[in-house]
Order: structure tokens, then C-alpha cells, then sequence
């Protein structure tokens, strides 16, 4: 059985990324899917005013609102969805998980997003820093649309 860890916190940004991968799959190879939800950060001024058993109700729903939306799409006759919300550093997760179910790939389905730089899922994965540079490339290339309009 191959194995497949995905790696998911927007579930319109993964279905867009798992599409493709799917006809691809061998028909008469079973997949085993293992869906990591990663729920987006609670602020720090935020998480002063929530309980913490609040704050996994919330991760809860949020997750299952992001598996109800993937999970069908990776239910394949044949194929076997299991799904978890991740907590604490990816790629100690993404060990365990190597580990428990005998190696696999993994796939990264998270949307990058401006500002923020994404922790790796695996400890080969490079580490992409934008810091101020890239900030003040995006900021520049902003100043010469609007100054070529």
C-alpha cells in the first residue's frame, strides 16, 4: 500500500494542488491518505482571552470543516483517508507518521501566504526566509505598477 501524507490549511488551495495527483495514482495500487489539518495561528492578543480547551473546540470544527471539503475528493474505492490536526513542530510529525506507517511520501498543500514564513514539513525540505528583502521587493514591484498606470 503506498502512502501518501498531505499537508493542508485551506482546503480550496489543496483541492487545487491534489487534483492533478489524482488520475496519476496506479489503479490497482491502493493509497493510504493521511490528511494533516494545520490550523491557522490564533494571535497572541487573541489567545490571552481564550480557554485553552477553546481553543482546540475551535481547531475542531475548523478541521472539520477543511475534511469535509478534501476527504471525499481522496475517497477512491480501495483508498484508505485518515485524518489528524497537527500540534507541535511538522517535521517531528512528519517522522512519527514515516515511521508508524512504514515510509511514504509527503506532500506539502498549504498555501503560502505574504508575511509568513511556513515552517518545513520534512527536515529536507529548505527553510525559505523572504525577511526584509523580500518584503521591500514586493513593496517596489507594487510602486512601479502603480507608477506605470
Amino acid at each position: 500500500m503506498d502512502t501518501m501524507i498531505v499537508y493542508v490549511d485551506e482546503a480550496a488551495y489543496a483541492l487545487k494542488m491534489l487534483t492533478p495527483m489524482l488520475p496519476s495514482s496506479q489503479p490497482g495500487t491502493p493509497t493510504r491518505w493521511i490528511v494533516v489539518g494545520c490550523a491557522p495561528r490564533i494571535t497572541h492578543h487573541a489567545s490571552k482571552w481564550v480557554t485553552k480547551s477553546a481553543r482546540e473546540s475551535w481547531r475542531g470544527k475548523w478541521a472539520e470543516k477543511v475534511f469535509e471539503q478534501v476527504v471525499p475528493l481522496l475517497q477512491v474505492p480501495g483508498d484508505s483517508v485518515i485524518t489528524q490536526i497537527a500540534r507541535g513542530p511538522l517535521c517531528e510529525l512528519t517522522d512519527s507518521l514515516l515511521a508508524q506507517h512504514g515510509g511514504g511520501r509527503v506532500f506539502d498543500a498549504r498555501r503560502p501566504k505574504f508575511g509568513q514564513d511556513l515552517p518545513p514539513v520534512t527536515r529536507q525540505q529548505p527553510h525559505e526566509e523572504q525577511g526584509v528583502w523580500g518584503y521591500a521587493a514586493a513593496l517596489a514591484g507594487a510602486g512601479v505598477l502603480v507608477a506605470a498606470d
